[in-house]
């Protein structure tokens, strides 16, 4: 679907929102390396590549990483070329690792896509593929709130100013008839930007009331007595908007597009063996958590946000329109647009040899 000129400049609103550090991707900023993944043994390398260097979050919305690195499925695509990894725990470093040519793909949240892509003026990334939609919650005291009408007055915690869930929630409130400053947060509700590994502690405290975040962290939320209000994937039509993309280096699609592919082949395959498989695929994915970080989430938290989660080849364009119109209709900047964000080329030959349907670049397609 086209995109107007003026819904184009909108989306480029993201631009001046902060990087999605923690929303949905993770906590901290600091990069951790994997360097296990081993190249098939005399298979042939792909496009004349030693490795390819993957990154990815360590969370569970980044369950397409998490599982095809678990299950070799991005190794088995790439052969005789290494899977590298490197696991990061928030969106700048993994924006500054592409930029500063230390990455060549990555999986990442819609914010940080958007403002590095127009940072660098439309020059550094293009977003090749789709990951996963959902996973994210508005959780409550129940003793507090016990219906959308008890949450107005209320103090309420998003993970950062302008983020894609903070965004979400000040939508949300208007749509409720609730007026709030987007930049102080205060107004009929208190909008408290909490960093997700500190929200679960400001719950437990009382010092808010609720939280509007992804998972795990709502599930961590429920664990400790909260109560989902809302899950954000019932304002979406059909349940679908996008939380994580796949992106890669332009220069890197420009001159190794055959390694592009292996990886969203691989992308397209993982997904189709978590469909196929859901209990094994979000074993392997806690696995693969426990391995990152050494420590796994329990099952109180896991079984609940990993059923939350949809994994999608479909990056979902559409959707990262609608995010962004949100966000002018909050009150927040326009900046110029992001017309050539995605190059959905590579992915959709890849689903049309798997015998899938292509996917849309909602208008943002590179020219």
């Amino acid at each position: 679907m086209p995109a107007t000129p003026a819904l184009r400049r909108a989306f480029a609103v993201l631009a001046v929102l902060p990087l999605l550090a923690l929303a949905a991707c993770g906590y901290g900023s600091q990069a951790k390396h994997d360097d296990t993944a081993k190249a098939v043994a005399g298979a042939a390398k792909v496009d004349g590549l030693d490795s390819v260097r993957i990154g990815y979050f360590g969370n569970l919305t980044h369950g397409t990483a998490l599982v095809g690195n678990r299950k070799g499925f991005f190794q088995k695509a790439l052969g005789g070329t290494e899977a590298a990894y490197a696991v990061f725990n928030a969106g700048p470093s993994a924006i500054e690792a592409l930029n500063s040519d230390s990455l060549d793909i990555a999986f990442i949240g819609p914010s940080p896509a958007v403002n590095g892509y127009t940072k660098a003026d439309g020059k550094n990334l293009r977003i090749v593929g789709g990951s996963a939609s959902g996973g994210v919650k508005l959780v409550v005291d129940p003793d507090k709130v016990r219906s959308v009408a008890d949450v107005e007055g209320k103090r309420i915690a998003t993970p950062q100013l302008g983020n894609t869930q903070d965004v979400s929630f000040l939508n949300w409130a208007a749509e409720q008839g609730w007026k709030v400053d987007p930049q102080s947060g205060k107004g009929d509700v208190t909008v408290v930007r909490s960093d997700n590994k500190v929200t679960p502690d400001a719950f437990r405290s009382g010092s808010v009331d609720g939280a509007w975040v992804p998972e795990p962290t709502a599930s961590k939320l429920v664990a400790e007595g909260g109560k989902v209000l809302l899950d954000e994937a019932s304002l979406w039509p059909d349940g679908q908007f996008v939380i994580t993309n796949i992106v890669v280096r332009q220069e890197f699609l420009k001159d190794h597009p055959k390694a592009v592919e292996a990886v969203l082949k691989a992308s397209v395959e993982t997904n189709a063996w978590i469909d196929a498989h859901p209990d094994e695929a979000k074993t392997a994915a806690n696995e693969q958590l426990e391995t990152d970080s050494g420590k796994a989430l329990p099952a109180e938290v896991l079984d609940p946000a990993w059923e939350s989660i949809r994994f999608t080849d479909d990056p979902l364009a559409a959707t990262l329109a609608v995010q962004a119109e949100h966000a002018v209709e909050a009150g927040l900047l326009e900046q110029p647009d992001l017309t050539g964000i995605y190059d959905l080329a590579p992915l959709n030959r890849v689903l049309r040899a798997a015998g899938e349907s292509a996917v849309d670049d909602a208008g943002l397609g590179a020219r």
